[in-house]
């Protein structure tokens, strides 16, 4: 495999007002984001190529390989009994976590009629971050509220279990920033607003130091954990970025690219 591959990654430019999305229109409408957008044409790293080397705590991602016992990811009963099962011993597992709560979790299609039969999400091609130091703590209130003064008080940490549900990828690949490359000013706080609620995401402006990485051809066998949020300051990565890209050089023929992304918050009965 090669060392680094071209593909297109969608930023946000900072245009000095704060953007906003509104994520229940559908993801071709004029009006579902405000703000200003770039598109560049960067080289992204093969993360095969370190994947043992990659942690939460530095780069805020990793890929392990992760068998799961279920064969039709579109139960949601069975996702909710069982696979959720699974995501929360695997962030344990990579954390160190006393607790993992699950929230939700939401699929990405990118063949069109699929998506609209299934009425489900596109990948996103916007690179970003699921949440701010405002949102952060706002979520644990929003999900656990009688618990959440307490649980605020120490350790917790937002981690995405990231999994394609079709093999390999050879579309549409997600693409994560080496959060030891990224600088707070490139992250730009965007409302997401919903009809009940509104959420604060971080849009990713282009910095040169940027570092991204994928995995390619990645199988269901597979599963990319990627920090969202940490509350701890002490200088390990508190966040990484994600998104899709679109490989400049893409296969004449593929199976549109399918996934899983299911949503957690680790806790820790420590600072």
């Amino acid at each position: 495999m090669s060392h680094s591959v071209p593909a297109t990654l969608k930023f946000a430019v900072d245009t000095g007002e704060k953007p906003a999305t509104y994520p229940k229109l559908p993801m071709d409408d004029p009006n579902r984001d405000t703000g200003k957008f770039e598109d560049r044409v960067l080289l992204i790293v093969n993360g095969r190529e370190v994947e043992n080397e990659l942690s939460l705590d530095k780069e805020g991602f990793l890929l392990t390989d992760h068998v799961s016992s279920i064969s039709d990811f579109y139960d949601e009963n069975i996702i909710e009994t069982t696979y959720y099962g699974e995501c929360i011993a695997l962030v344990k597992e990579f954390t160190g976590a006393d607790r993992v709560e699950i929230f939700d979790h939401t699929y990405r299609i990118q063949d069109p009629v699929k998506r609209e039969k299934l009425s489900t999400g596109a990948p996103v091609l916007t690179v970003h971050n699921d949440y701010t130091d405002w949102s952060g703590p706002k979520r644990v209130r929003d999900i656990l509220p009688e618990e959440a003064d307490d649980l605020l008080q120490n350790r917790y940490v937002m981690v995405n279990v990231w999994r394609p549900l079709i093999e390999p990828v050879l579309t549409d690949p997600l693409v994560l920033c080496d959060a030891s490359t990224m600088a707070d000013k490139d992250l730009i706080a965007s409302d997401h607003i919903y009809p009940d609620r509104r959420g604060e995401t971080y849009r990713v402006a282009y910095a040169d130091s940027q570092k991204w990485m994928y995995f390619p051809e990645m199988t269901k066998s597979e599963a990319v954990l990627i920090k969202c949020y940490d509350n701890k300051t002490d200088g390990r990565a508190r966040l990484s970025a994600h998104g899709a890209a679109k490989l400049i050089e893409e296969p004449a023929e593929f199976t549109p690219r399918e996934s899983i992304e299911v949503r957690t918050i680790a806790f820790f009965d420590q600072q």
